[in-house]
């Protein structure tokens, strides 16, 4: 009795897992193949290492982080982690290396998700938010204020248990943001076991110098994140749920969710149009290309525009595909006047032209 009870266990047990295993190739997307889109499109001066995140100013200036090291992904370079900033009302388009001054180690820096938070009540003072992650498994923000002639000037890091594992982070004052942690765990076979086994365990945290704290839960991987133009709304990529989640700023910055809008990838960070409102993504058509690193078969880039997110129909349009011969593994897209820049975790970046 005891055998018999035991082998249907056993059966049951693979039987979940095997079932599992073919939900993560769904939510990896990894039989998917994607039919080339191209713009007209040139790559960036000076960008070897990846653009992580970018996003662009009002007028023009755009900040980009480039050189992100993961364990997961290959690295181009050995060099440590760079800020660049590029004028898109310049006609050279040429990035140039951001200095950075004061108390931080330069030589661990390794940035990825980035905010800009303008200070309307300072002078229009510019601030820099950046998730750094100087070890593997670590993660701390560092605030910049920007300053004439390409310079950073640190002032301040934080780090707090809760902000454990941050992928992106959008900025709504000089010392408040909002982050999204895309693991619930540090440990890597935990991590893939949460991943394996569906459950939504990431998080969105809301910091400021007087609280830290949860603001929103229930994702599968929460990546990247931002404000609509009215600063009413935040917007979060569930990435492995192929999913936009529209919450809404409630007082005491509590976030409540009004809707998900389904977007057919893998979608990493998140840009908003100052003028229209509109949502630009960089995508992932298949993550397990990714994942895989094979150079025969490279992963591919997509860039996705949502319009009229707030209306019972957005509007979902690809713009942009790639099957990782011109750019691989594409996580941020930005347009400004007709242009658009299209950034990627470890490879080049592109400007591009939309009309």
């Amino acid at each position: 009795m005891k055998k018999g009870l035991v082998a249907v266990f056993i059966a049951a047990f693979a039987a979940l897992i095997g079932q599992r295993f073919l939900k993560l190739r769904e939510m990896t997307l990894g039989s998917r193949e994607v039919s080339l889109k191209h713009l007209n499109c040139q790559p960036l001066k000076n960008i070897e290492c990846g653009a992580e995140d970018l996003t662009i100013l009002r007028d023009g200036l755009a900040f980009i982080s480039s050189g992100l090291k993961h364990p997961a992904h290959p690295s181009f370079c050995d060099d440590p982690g760079k800020i660049y900033i590029l004028d898109l009302l310049d006609p050279r388009l040429t990035p140039v290396e951001l200095q950075i001054k004061g108390q931080l180690d330069l030589s661990s820096f390794n940035p990825h998700g980035i905010s800009v938070y303008t200070d309307d009540d300072a002078d229009n003072s510019i601030y820099l938010f950046v998730v750094n992650h100087p070890q593997h498994g670590n993660t701390q923000i560092e605030i910049f204020q920007f300053v004439e002639e390409n310079t950073l000037v640190h002032q301040k890091t934080i780090a707090d248990p809760l902000l454990h594992s941050v992928n992106d982070i959008v900025a709504v004052g000089v010392e408040s943001f909002y982050a999204t942690n895309d693991r619930s765990f540090p440990n890597d076979v935990m991590q893939f076991v949460t991943v394996l086994l569906g459950l939504p365990w990431c998080t969105v945290v809301y910091y400021s110098p007087e609280d830290v704290r949860v603001a929103a839960n229930g994702f599968l991987s929460s990546n990247g994140i931002n404000l609509s133009p009215d600063k009413r709304y935040i917007y979060v990529s569930d990435i492995l749920c192929h999913e936009i989640d529209v919450f809404e700023r409630q007082e005491g910055e509590h976030l409540v969710l009004v809707k998900s809008v389904g977007v057919g990838s893998l979608c990493d960070n998140i840009e908003v149009d100052h003028e229209t409102g509109d949502l630009w993504l960089g995508c992932h058509p298949n993550a397990m290309k990714i994942l895989m690193n094979d150079p025969q078969d490279p992963p591919g880039s997509e860039v996705i525009r949502i319009q009229n997110i707030h209306s019972e129909q957005p509007v979902v349009t690809q713009v942009y595909a790639d099957d990782g011969s011109v750019i691989m593994a594409s996580s941020v897209a930005a347009p400004y006047e007709g242009k658009l820049l299209i950034g990627t975790v470890y490879h080049k970046a592109l400007r591009c032209h939309l009309k």
